[in-house]
């Protein structure tokens, strides 16, 4: 919030490179890394950098070819920047706001893929989501159990008891190994209620199918 750069939504261009890939999607205010070393994504970025620095992540749809994406992905801007000694780079990407592809337009120069955007239905992402009703408690409770499946080690609870809710469930969204099917829904759920429900389910039954597996 304030920060220099900040995009603004009537900034928001017609047109965007996009980055398609599966079990992977970006949520405005989260921060995603990204290691980039194939000749067109590089020269996406190079085109990015140069052209307002958004990119969109978007996931292939997995009963496709592998280029059918989803309708609906988001936007990122390029926060940090670094390239490697042996030509990657090494991106940042901080979520702006969501938006529907009306038209995926003919390759760009360099071969990555660029669509035409809709931005409108999406407006309220640019406002924080001062929802403050997410059952903490219970969504702790099972992030404990969905960490110990993964066999993951979190020593921050007291830090991520104190998360605001958008960012705790934003991040845990974005960050968490789900399939492309429940990755989508997350990225498409209206509200931030909705998606914290879809969350707590998910986590819930992969807790679950982590128990039953064991007991047999």
């Amino acid at each position: 919030m304030g920060e220099a750069f900040d995009t603004k939504f009537e900034d928001l261009p017609q047109e965007i490179p996009v980055f398609p890939l599966p079990r992977v999607i970006l949520l405005p205010r989260v921060q995603l890394p990204l290691n980039i070393f194939e000749p067109r994504y590089l020269a996406m970025v190079s085109h990015a950098m140069t052209n307002g620095r958004l990119i969109g992540m978007i996931q292939p749809r997995p009963d496709g070819d592998g280029e059918q994406v989803f309708k609906t992905g988001c936007a990122g801007r390029i926060a940090s920047f670094s390239e490697t000694e042996d030509g990657r780079y090494l991106i940042t990407l901080k979520g702006v706001c969501r938006f529907d592809v009306v038209q995926e337009l003919p390759l760009a120069n360099g071969g990555f893929r660029h669509v035409k955007a809709n931005w409108q239905p999406y407006q309220g992402d640019f406002e924080a989501d001062r929802v403050t009703d997410v059952c903490r408690d219970t969504m702790m409770r099972t992030l404990r159990k969905y960490l110990d499946k993964m066999n993951m080690f979190c020593d921050k609870w007291e830090t991520i008891r104190d998360i605001e809710c958008e960012k705790l469930i934003s991040t845990l969204s974005v960050v968490c190994p789900f399939d492309t099917d429940e990755k989508q829904a997350l990225l498409e759920a209206k509200t931030l209620p909705e998606r914290a429900k879809i969350l707590q389910a998910l986590l819930e039954i992969a807790a679950r199918e982590d128990c039953a597996a064991s007991c047999h």
